[in-house]
């Protein structure tokens, strides 16, 4: 009886002595309990990205649009009702690509990016007048113009705060995009005049955006976009565009 305790005490002092020898390992102290890491992702660097829009632009068709129809266009007689053009309005879809680098302070994210769009947002205005002879309708006119901006880059400014693998963000920025008017003209029955067709007008305007999104981070440096732009270009045509936008980028 006593060689047996005595094993027994001589066994239990090799086990202690080898469990004190075994490595620290993490499942031996119950971490496999506290979940998922908490590491947050890293936002700082340089990015690039592609995007598509949808988005609605009204434009306010100029005095001179107006008064260059009605001077050149000839009206079919006397009586000829002139109709001016009102608002430009559609909706339209467009895509583009992004690029920029984040710098991050703890959980605030500034950056600067450089954003293109094309897609054409164009807008068509069109009225119709009528000429009378002896009180009686002589003809029909039609008159419309189409006013496009068929690109538009621009420079932002971003403010974001990382809350885990979201990045809501806030930006402002200023740009640079073409303008097209293309106009037309014509009356019917065909006899009282032919259909004017117009030279279309191209130039160069600026404008300014503003806008809020969020930044998704997926896996890796992939991550997804989703935001709200509010854009105003100003020209002899002042055009309103109001857009969502959804992209998926990579973050290097």
């Amino acid at each position: 009886m006593r060689g047996l305790l005595l094993a027994a005490v001589m066994l239990g002092t090799v086990s202690a002595a080898h469990a004190a020898d075994m490595p620290d390992l993490p499942i031996l102290r119950g971490s496999f309990t506290d979940g998922l890491t908490n590491a947050r992702p890293n936002w700082q660097g340089y990015y690039v990205g592609g995007q598509g829009d949808y988005g609605t632009i009204t434009s306010k068709v100029s005095s001179t649009i107006n008064s260059d129809l009605q001077s050149t266009f000839v009206t079919p007689g006397p009586g000829y009702n002139w109709q001016p053009l009102g608002a430009a309005q559609s909706s339209t879809a467009g895509y583009g690509v992004f690029a920029g680098y984040n710098g991050q302070w703890d959980d605030v994210v500034l950056s600067i990016e450089a954003n293109y769009i094309h897609g054409g947002f164009k807008s068509t205005s069109s009225s119709t007048g009528l000429a009378f002879d002896n009180n009686t309708v002589a003809a029909t006119t039609k008159v419309s113009a189409v006013v496009a901006i068929p690109d538009f880059g621009s420079l932002r400014m971003r403010a974001g705060y990382a809350w885990g693998c979201f990045l809501p963000y806030a930006f402002f920025g200023g740009g640079l995009g073409s303008q097209t008017v293309d106009r037309y003209a014509a009356a019917w029955p065909s006899p009282a005049r032919p259909a004017t067709t117009f030279a279309t007008k191209t130039k160069l305007v600026y404008g300014y955006s503003a806008g809020a999104g969020v930044d998704v981070m997926l896996v890796g440096g992939l991550f997804a976009r989703a935001e709200y732009e509010y854009q105003r270009v100003t020209a002899d045509i002042e055009s309103n565009i109001h857009s969502v936008r959804a992209g998926l980028g990579y973050k290097f």
